[in-house]
């Protein structure tokens, strides 16, 4: 069975998902965008400033289900360039500063609404 989740905390879908799905003990968080919730809006700025609301947006999902990032175990990170790995690392250690979870770091040619960043992830139910 599966369960769908969504909160009006978080920015709601851009295409046919869900914001995540429990199933199996997990909840798999689709890829979170630097939307503003409320507006829909890109965060404006840089990198680092698209990194702090994919996080805030990230927490506000697992929150919705009595999680927080220490129960995340997987992440992926969609980046548009490489060469912003260290400002994206900054911010998302201050997210995952103890014990963070498997990660992958991809670059990627685009995202959707010309992001800079996304970042799915993978959290354990409690």
């Amino acid at each position: 069975m599966k369960e769908i989740i969504n909160t009006d905390k978080a920015p709601a879908a851009i295409g046919p998902y869900s914001q995540a799905t429990k199933a199996g003990g997990f909840l798999f968080l689709s890829g979170q965008m630097p939307l503003d919730p409320e507006t829909m809006a890109f965060v404006p700025g840089c990198v680092a400033c698209q990194v702090e609301q994919v996080m805030k947006n990230t927490q506000h999902i697992l929150n919705s289900q009595g999680l927080d990032f220490c129960d995340v175990v997987k992440t992926t990170v969609f980046i548009k360039d490489m060469n912003d790995f260290g400002k994206v690392n900054e911010v998302y250690a201050k997210y995952f500063n103890e014990n963070p979870p498997a990660r992958s770091c991809v670059e990627v040619a685009r995202l959707p609404k010309d992001a800079l960043v996304e970042m799915e992830c993978i959290a354990v139910l409690k």
